[in-house]
């Protein structure tokens, strides 16, 4: 059964630009619009103006980690129910504490499968 995420808007933040495009061709074959941002800096920018209904936001990044981006969009009001998952090339335990510190919804380990990507959304976006 191919998935059906029409009109969602799903924020994509990696500095890889394989992750981006990987990520962003899954999406757009389900329906989805894909919104992606190469750091945590590029991605605030970006949420105001896009207000995605999910994010998935890569920990290891140059100028503001995955961590700091995440606290910053759960911070805000009117941001802060906006699901964000976390993607991390580490799959360790400290890891994902750190992630649920933060807020974040979710933890995906790379290289993610597109089912993982798929259930991610359903589990986090009511369509």
């Amino acid at each position: 059964m191919e998935e059906n995420f029409d009109g969602l808007k799903v924020m994509v933040i990696d500095d890889s630009k394989t992750i981006r495009r990987t990520a962003e061709t899954l999406l757009q074959k389900a329906g989805c619009t894909v919104i992606t941002a190469i750091d945590g800096f590029d991605a605030l920018a970006k949420i105001a103006d896009t207000n995605p209904d999910i994010i998935f936001v890569d920990i290891m990044m140059p100028r503001l980690d995955g961590y700091q981006t995440c606290a910053l969009i759960k911070n805000n009001s009117a941001f802060k129910s906006t699901p964000v998952i976390m993607l991390s090339s580490k799959d360790g335990l400290f890891d994902k504490a750190k992630g649920r510190i933060v807020g974040s919804d979710e933890y995906l380990t790379k290289p993610f499968s597109k089912e993982e990507l798929f259930s991610a959304i359903r589990q986090y976006v009511k369509s």
